[in-house]
């Protein structure tokens, strides 16, 4: 049985591309075409939505050359460096997107201000950026989160997320994921610490003050999954209004700013 990178198992495990293009394109409302990936990794994002978006394109930023390098696709451009490297009009994209909670990357508040002023100038008209982040009860607890997936060959993935260390008085949180893939109680293959990440785990009030200061118009919250897909598989949304009537308490959301 062949051997699994470790960015083959987090897309098998971590990402859903799938589920986000549709939410993205209600989230924005209109026709969007150009997607700006930000902390893109190996880019699932990026490739899906170029072949599922008609006439679609996407640039994919990442300071990992090795990584970006899986990104690279048919209408897919990449850039190498740091998420403000995007700076000339032909970066102009009309959604610009941070997942997997990579905004936490940026520990300080003046350099999130200062890295959404950036990204609301390479915005469209009409543009929206979008980035998730995780909260409520848990959000601040040491512990491990255990899922199934299925995998290649008949094989299940054991995902492992665990918070290692988390602060509430910093904000600082530090996370690993772990996968293991077994068939009938036979590993195959353990990858232990594969990706370990030391974010700024903000707020969403955090995250959508800085947005105002950085000059947008609106701010707004989304659930994760869309609240409705229709028999053409279109998305339908609405942003929530009252947090403690709409969330769990444990959740996952997009923040969004409008230009």
């Amino acid at each position: 049985m062949r051997t699994l990178t470790r960015h083959e198992l987090y897309e098998i495990c971590v990402q859903s591309p799938e589920d986000l293009v549709p939410l993205l394109r209600a989230i924005h409302g209109g026709e969007p075409r150009t997607l700006g990936e930000d902390f893109a990794g190996s880019g699932a994002l990026s490739r899906l939505w170029v072949g599922s978006v008609e006439c679609g394109s996407a640039i994919a930023v990442d300071h990992d050359a090795e990584t970006l390098a899986l990104a690279k696709a048919d209408g897919v451009r990449t850039i190498v460096g740091d998420v403000r490297s995007a700076t000339t009009a032909a970066d102009a994209a009309d959604i610009i997107f941070v997942g997997n909670f990579s905004i936490g990357e940026l520990h300080e508040r003046g350099e999130r201000v200062a890295y959404l002023r950036h990204c609301r100038e390479r915005l469209t008209p009409g543009g929206v950026f979008v980035c998730d982040i995780y909260g409520g009860d848990s959000a601040f607890l040491a512990g491990h989160v255990h899922r199934p997936h299925p995998g290649p060959e008949g094989t299940t993935i054991r995902y492992t997320w665990e918070q290692r260390k988390a602060d509430p008085m910093t904000g600082m949180v530090t996370n690993a994921l772990h996968f293991r893939v077994e068939q009938a109680g036979t590993i195959y293959q353990e990858e232990h610490d594969a990706f370990v990440y030391h974010w700024r785990l903000w707020s969403v009030p955090e995250l959508r003050d800085a947005m105002t200061e950085a000059g947008f118009g609106t701010t707004e919250t989304y659930a994760k999954l869309a609240d409705a897909i229709d028999d053409e598989g279109n998305a339908h949304v609405l942003p929530i209004e009252d947090g403690g009537e709409d969330l769990d308490e444990s959740f996952i959301v997009c923040v969004t700013a409008r230009v």
